[in-house]
């Protein structure tokens, strides 16, 4: 009788086991691709250009306003993230800088590149080439 119940319970935990790796498993954060900074500032208009990201873990929502051929301001939305919120300082070295071209933020990396894609994505957009 005890083996049986021994046996229950291994089988029990073995299942909870494989249903949390499989959880795991399948919301494994997508990659976000290497940024191409292909967008030209010198041809963009004027104005408030929307981006997003979402690599499964960490989502993003900004606005990225340009005035003469310069990002003067890039505004974080929505930043859906665990403990990434250190990475949203990122957004004032793409205006210094002028590129999505930046480091990432140190502890928040995932944050880090998920605005960079939302801000490249926004001036992509936004890029009449």
């Amino acid at each position: 009788m005890r083996r049986k119940k021994k046996k229950t319970i291994i089988a029990i935990v073995a299942v909870i086991v494989l249903g949390l790796a499989a959880l795991v498993f399948f919301n494994l954060p997508k990659p976000v691709t290497a940024f191409d900074a292909s967008f030209h500032l010198a041809q963009m208009a004027d104005g408030t250009y929307p981006g997003s990201c979402d690599n499964g873990l960490v989502k993003v929502q900004v606005e990225v306003i340009v005035k003469n051929h310069t990002i003067v301001e890039v505004r974080l939305l929505k930043h859906d993230n665990g403990l990434g919120s250190a990475a949203e300082a990122i957004t004032g070295t793409v205006v210094q800088r002028q590129s999505v071209e930046v480091d990432a933020i140190s502890g928040a990396t995932m944050s880090s590149k998920t605005i960079l894609k939302a801000v490249e994505n926004a001036l992509s957009e936004g890029d009449v080439k």
